[in-house]
């Protein structure tokens, strides 16, 4: 393209920044305005046109210059019905959503010693709570403080919607595919009730027993592989909602504290974010908090 062609493109700074968020080309965009001038409704309505379903089905996918089976021995099965509801919506966000990641890792050594110390105060039998109360705990306490991660974006009405409620939809990994259950009113419960109510949500997926609306209306959702294995990776944003949390499997390093290394056990985080709303800055101190709420509250209570 030439520059005496790059010049006929108008357009203000606000429009031109949302157009590099929004990933979209000034020079495919027919301004509305007086000599052909873009505005920043001119650029939503690009991207709604070409992120719509309808244009996306009519995109015709290639057929493979081979089949598979000249290469060898294969089986055909049917796509899961589950991962079949899952994909377009997957792709609907992925396409859709500019997503940053943002890796970092928090020292949960107290908050495992306290977790492993609980104990029934009338019977004094221990306790099992998962990690991922703990977590849940965490999150709730960074969304209130940060309001833009809870919320969701009405692009057609030009709104923010801040949701009230704090529904934390947790990853479960059945046979029949990952589903995403909601944790209600997470802010209103205590880790053994949040323990009891992941084990109940997470039987329930896997008995395909559980109400289709408990995977709608959701704040945040966790996405833990602790229990598989890794450490870190990009989850892909559940729309509506705006930010994931991805949690990979804890360990135990050897850490620099003050003047000398210590072991410590380090959980990754993986916190995934829409960046139309929320910016690196925010995202870095929404981890920090998390840290914090995982590693300091917890040295504090085993100290008093």
């Amino acid at each position: 393209m030439s520059e005496k062609k790059k010049s006929i493109v108008k357009a203000s700074p606000n429009t031109r920044k949302l157009a590099r968020e929004l990933g979209a080309n000034l020079y495919s965009i027919k301004g509305s305005q007086r000599q052909g001038r873009i505005t920043q409704e001119d650029v939503k309505d690009y991207i709604r046109e070409n992120l719509s379903e309808k244009n996306l089905n009519k995109r015709e996918l290639k057929p493979q210059q081979y089949a598979h089976s000249e290469f060898g021995p294969i089986d055909e099965l049917p796509i899961p019905r589950i991962k079949k509801i899952a994909g377009p919506h997957l792709q609907k966000s992925w396409n859709e959503i500019p997503h940053v990641t943002h890796h970092d890792e928090a020292d949960i050594t107290e908050m495992e010693v306290f977790r492993k110390s609980l104990r029934d105060f009338y019977t004094g039998e221990k306790i099992s709570v998962t990690p991922l109360a703990f977590i849940i705990r965490a999150v709730v306490k960074a969304l209130k403080d940060y309001p833009n991660f809870n919320a969701s974006l009405d692009l057609q009405n030009d709104k923010i919607i801040y949701k009230k409620y704090f529904h934390i939809g947790i990853a479960v990994d059945t046979k029949h595919g990952l589903m995403v259950p909601k944790i209600r009113n997470a802010d209103k419960k205590d880790i053994t009730t949040l323990g009891n109510e992941l084990k109940k949500v997470s039987k329930l997926s896997a008995e395909l027993k559980i109400n289709k609306k408990e995977f709608f209306g959701g704040s945040i959702t966790i996405s833990s592989l602790g229990n598989i294995g890794g450490s870190f990776f990009t989850p892909i944003i559940n729309s509506p909602e705006v930010a994931i949390l991805g949690v990979g499997r804890s360990e135990k390093k050897q850490v620099f504290v003050g003047d000398k290394y210590e072991s410590r056990i380090m959980l990754p985080l993986s916190l995934s974010y829409d960046h139309r709303i929320i910016d690196g800055a925010e995202g870095a101190k929404f981890c920090v908090h998390l840290k914090e709420s995982l590693g300091k509250d917890f040295a504090y209570k085993l100290a008093i």
